[in-house]
């Protein structure tokens, strides 16, 4: 990944509140914008830089781009925006429509090529609505699925063949799950002896490249206490351990299962002591994604594990009821934008200092 390209942050759903917290990473967080830029509809942008001002606080301009590549050439003090759709018809703040869909999902489309071309260092996705996603014709049920999709057409393989994993990291705890957008019947029905081995060989690869080691990674079990020998379920003896010593005999540094209600403590790191493992693997979207929002959502990042591509997202929604109120906290979209830099190798001391010649 060439750390002198920048990072492309999609627009999300117009009608939610993605551009004002891309405004306010631009305006609150310089040091970790920089070398960023909007990929997304400018007239949305500048709304959001007119519906943020107040006494004291001036409008911030929104600098157009030409290309991706103008991006490290922008002034401080101002959102630079690259037009990658058709500008849409008026959008009411929100509401879903099919409308705002398209704007979002074509967004996300056009940074996926360039990230796949090489023209980006990475990508990081401010909320999309799925209903809306959906009325827009996309057959995908979010971010994960559609970069999947177009990873796999850039790569000339089948979807099946580029599996992806969702992560859910802040400074207190990691989780990676088995499945991800799917009703509990099924996602019960997904946790199968390839799916587990699976996820812990890319959760094994991928969180290795950012660790710079092999990560300790604990295993949830499925049932309570993790069926506590067979009394509340067999699918921790019959597929999630046997999965386990799989990847033990591949060199993965994996164990468990453990009952789902103590492994997440177990894992969590705090001031005064490092967590037991490097990351819980769980087995379904709300096992393990409660236990790291309930730790503090404005920390949270998603991020797309196994992709050919670097994408990093917060791990909150569009926020409807509050878009377009100048209440939307940026606090997780500023740390997702840290971990793209952070996967993408930027070296922030030259950006520093690049920045601080371009001030002068």
């Amino acid at each position: 990944m060439n750390a002198s390209k920048p990072i492309a942050i999609t627009l999300g759903d117009p009608a939610g509140i993605g551009p004002e917290i891309i405004v306010k990473a631009f305006r609150d967080a310089p040091e970790v914008t920089r070398g960023c830029f909007v990929a997304g509809d400018v007239a949305a942008v500048r709304a959001a830089c007119l519906a943020l001002a107040s006494p004291g606080r001036p409008v911030w301009p929104v600098a157009l781009l030409e290309s991706a590549g103008e991006a490290a050439e922008v002034p401080p003090h101002c959102v630079p925006v690259l037009q990658v759709v058709e500008p849409p018809p008026p959008i009411a703040v929100g509401v879903v429509s099919a409308a705002a869909g398209r704007v979002a999902g074509d967004c996300v489309v056009w940074a996926a090529r360039a990230a796949l071309r090489g023209d980006i260092a990475a990508i990081v996705t401010a909320p999309l609505h799925k209903e809306a996603l959906a009325a827009a014709g996309f057959p995908y049920p979010g971010h994960t699925e559609l970069l999947q999709a177009e990873s796999a057409a850039y790569l000339g393989r089948s979807v099946s063949e580029v599996p992806v994993r969702m992560m859910l990291a802040n400074d207190e705890l990691r989780t990676v799950l088995v499945s991800i957008h799917m009703s509990l019947r099924r996602a019960i029905e997904a946790v199968t002896f390839e799916g587990v081995l699976q996820t812990l060989r890319i959760t094994h690869q991928s969180l290795g490249i950012a660790l710079g080691g092999a990560p300790r990674i604990g295993v949830a079990g499925l049932n309570p206490h993790a069926g506590e020998g067979g009394l509340f379920g067999s699918e921790e003896q019959d597929i999630i351990a046997p999965a386990i010593a799989a990847a033990r005999a591949e060199g993965i540094d994996a164990y468990g299962p453990y009952a789902p209600d103590t492994v997440f403590m177990r894992a969590r790191a705090q001031a005064h002591k490092k967590g037991e493992f490097d990351v819980v693997v769980a087995m379904y979207h709300d096992q393990g994604l409660i236990p790291v929002k309930y730790l503090g959502v404005d920390k949270g990042v998603n991020v797309t594990l196994g992709l050919p591509l670097i994408r990093t997202s917060p791990d909150h929604g569009t926020a409807f009821d509050i878009a377009g109120t100048g209440q939307a906290d940026a606090s997780s979209l500023i740390e997702a934008l840290r971990m793209a830099r952070a996967l993408a190798g930027i070296d922030e001391g030259a950006l520093a200092a690049a920045a601080a010649v371009t001030a002068a």
